[in-house]
């Protein structure tokens, strides 16, 4: 085969890809919430993560793309695979397993889905003519973040909250556990 019979995809292809990633994350989510055992569920949900950060990197969203990557798949999946291994059977043994109540989580889905089906019909999208150039997010981040005049003061409040909700969720832990 030549290059002259190779056809040329640079116009379709972020489409393409477009739904790959989005199929992923619909069948991954799916998978996430219909799972049997947890674990299978956790991985799914890690495979979802990773579909959204690839969506928001086709976006050109770099920085979303890897804070999706590093917070929610290193920090927050690890956090609940472990959470999950170290207390998944200490309730089983115990006898504290609440019931499944599948008609509540199917309700507040199906609220949450319309919802967010009026949002994206009430949304007007760019046009097909719209500059497609990705914008380089990360610097204009850092620069609000950091900027006295920008959000430097919220930044650190919410860090010293973060760190006092931290501290008291230990000391409450510490607590339960002595008495």
């Amino acid at each position: 085969m030549t290059v002259a019979n190779i056809p040329d995809l640079t116009e379709v292809m972020p489409e393409l890809i477009f739904h790959a990633l989005a199929a992923l994350a619909i069948v991954s989510a799916l998978a996430a919430a219909l799972a049997p055992r947890i674990v299978h569920a956790a991985f799914a949900l890690m495979a979802a993560f990773f579909a959204v950060a690839g969506l928001y990197a086709l976006l050109g969203a770099d920085f979303v793309a890897f804070s999706q990557v590093i917070v929610y798949v290193g920090g927050i999946l690890v956090l609940l695979v472990f959470g999950v291994l170290l207390t998944a059977r200490t309730e089983a043994s115990l006898g504290l397993e609440r019931p499944v109540r599948r008609l509540f989580a199917v309700v507040a889905g199906s609220v949450l889905f319309m919802l967010l089906a009026f949002a994206i019909h009430g949304t007007t999208f760019a046009a097909a003519g719209a500059p497609t150039e990705p914008l380089a997010t990360t610097e204009a981040i850092g620069r609000a973040f950091l900027d006295p005049e920008g959000m430097l003061v919220p930044f650190e409040l919410a860090s010293v909250m973060l760190l006092a909700a931290l501290v008291g969720a230990a000391y409450l832990a510490r607590r339960r556990r002595s008495s």
